[in-house]
C-alpha cells in the first residue's frame, strides 16, 4: 500500500477546506476535526477520496446511499465539484466524518471587538442536515 493510501493510525485528524465548495458551512482555510472510520449517514459532512483523482481529497455533504455508494453535494449550490459531476462515490473512498471546523483568526483583525467575536465562533461542530435527502428528490 503506498503512503497516501495508509489508514489513518489516529481515529481523529486535521483537514483544510480550500474552495468555496461547503460555503457557508465550511470556509476556505477553515481546519476540520475529522473522525476517522466513523459511523456516517444521510445529512452528514464528510471527507472522502475524489473518485476520478484519489490522490485529491474532498469534503461534501452526503445526500444519499445508492447501490454504487454515496451521491454528494456541497452545500454550495452554485459551485462545481460533487456528485453532478462525478456520479456517487464509492462507499471505500469514505475516510471519515467531520466533528468540528476551527476557523483561524484572521491576518490583522486585532481588535478587541474582532477577538472577543472570533473566540465566540472559532470552534464549532458540524452537524448534520436531515433535509438533504427531501432537497435532493425536490430539485
Amino acid at each position: 500500500m503506498a503512503e497516501h493510501e495508509r489508514e489513518p493510525r489516529a481515529p481523529l485528524g486535521i483537514a483544510e477546506v480550500t474552495g468555496p465548495s461547503m460555503y457557508p458551512t465550511l470556509k476556505h482555510g477553515d481546519q476540520l476535526l475529522v473522525h476517522y472510520r466513523a459511523p456516517v449517514k444521510a445529512g452528514d459532512v464528510a471527507v472522502l477520496k475524489h473518485p476520478l483523482q484519489q490522490d485529491l481529497l474532498i469534503v461534501k455533504r452526503l445526500v444519499e446511499r445508492r447501490d454504487d455508494g454515496w451521491w454528494v453535494l456541497g452545500d454550495n449550490p452554485g459551485a462545481e465539484g460533487d456528485s453532478r459531476v462525478f456520479g456517487a462515490v464509492p462507499e471505500e473512498l469514505l475516510l471519515g466524518r467531520v466533528r468540528a471546523r476551527y476557523r483561524p483568526l484572521a491576518a490583522g483583525q486585532r481588535s478587541v471587538l474582532g477577538t472577543v467575536s472570533w473566540l465566540v465562533s472559532a470552534l464549532r461542530p458540524v452537524l448534520a442536515d436531515r433535509s438533504v435527502s427531501r432537497r435532493l428528490r425536490a430539485r
